[in-house]
């Protein structure tokens, strides 16, 4: 069965016929250039620390999330990737009427709200791009939200003053920011700083794709202390690895690595998207902020899916997984020059035998 998440290299290989480390991935939307090689040093100097159990509060890396957001450390919580903070979103959605979901939405939403049966009310993008002002007065303190900021699979971003009227509803707001570290600070419209304003707003973030550690597992939330006392009596005690901790910790202190993410990111996103604009048979179907694009197809994609994993060993995510979209569309990660130009020429040779 084909994976419902990007950066499966076991299934991509097993098609391939190959190793998974030979596999070039353009499904998962990763930093081409990490993780850091700080982090890699640090996790070096760390191995021995496996020997003991993990710090449960992550207070190391708390402190260094409170430096970085200038906030209170009772605001924020750890987790184990952005997918567990997920699921116990969903727990918290269950006692609500209903919550609105932005469609085409990320997988694992709808799974951590199916996973607690919680209703759910569809809005496409379409409906919500300019701002949620027509949205907001259908909400009630009884209802939820949740939004992907930039959104997933589209990199459309919102301003902060086109959602400030959903936090004015008193309804749950939770914002995944999982992408938005790849806007600079000057450029971001985070709603981090906005929690101590708002008990009902939740920020999830994610530290694995800036960073690239996917598999280390490295996220965290945003919200009001009052909720984090009840979320920690609903998880495991040792979510957090003392490795990812270490990792988290270095990370977010590598400023010459942001500073290069975040210089080399806009002329590389849209040098991409114009080559790939110039493929008669693909179109850039939106305007993206985040570190990937989403391509729409003249035709299913998945034979050509298919073709570029066993011809050239390269692995494009299928959109399959967003009912909305469907077989025509995929997503590809901004990558380095060398890695796009590989790209392109497998999806020239491959529409120029038709």
């Amino acid at each position: 069965m084909p994976p419902r998440h990007g950066g499966n290299l076991a299934w991509a290989a097993a098609i391939a016929g190959c190793a998974p480390p030979e596999i070039l991935d353009f499904s998962a939307s990763l930093n081409p250039w990490g993780p850091p090689a700080s982090v890699i040093a640090a996790l070096q100097a760390a191995l021995p620390t496996i020997r003991d159990y993990p710090d449960p509060d992550c207070r190391l890396l708390v402190d260094a999330l409170a430096a970085v957001h200038q906030l209170p450390r009772q605001y924020f919580l750890v987790g184990n990737g952005a997918a567990e903070l997920l699921t116990w979103v969903g727990r918290e959605c269950a006692d609500r009427r209903q919550v609105y979901l932005i469609t085409p939405a990320f997988a694992d939403y709808r799974r951590a709200l199916t996973a607690f049966a919680c209703p759910t009310v569809p809005i496409a993008l379409t409906q919500v791009q300019t701002g949620f002002g027509a949205i907001a007065p259908s909400l009630t303190p009884a209802d939820a939200i949740l939004i992907n900021n930039p959104h997933n699979p589209s990199g459309h971003l919102w301003l902060r003053h086109q959602l400030q009227p959903l936090l004015e509803t008193g309804a749950l707001v939770v914002v995944d920011e999982a992408f938005m570290d790849f806007l600079p600070p000057a450029a971001s419209e985070s709603l981090v700083e906005a929690v101590p304003q708002y008990p009902n707003l939740i920020v999830l973030r994610s530290l694995t794709k800036f960073y690239s550690l996917a598999g280390l597992r490295l996220g965290y939330g945003v919200s009001s202390p009052q909720r984090w006392q009840r979320w920690r009596s609903w998880r495991d005690p040792w979510s957090v690895n003392s490795l990812a901790i270490i990792a988290g910790v270095t990370a977010l202190g590598d400023r010459p690595f942001q500073e290069q993410t975040w210089t080399w990111l806009p002329p590389a996103r849209q040098a991409f998207a114009e080559a790939l604009n110039a493929v008669p048979e693909l179109n850039v179907a939106t305007v993206s902020q985040a570190n990937f694009l989403l391509i729409q197809a003249t035709d299913s994609i998945l034979p050509l899916q298919t073709y570029l994993l066993q011809e050239h060993r390269i692995l494009i995510r299928d959109c399959c997984s967003f009912p909305e979209l469907g077989a025509s569309y995929f997503r590809v990660a901004v990558r380095r020059n060398i890695e796009n130009e590989r790209l392109l020429e497998a999806l020239q040779t491959y529409y120029q035998r038709f």
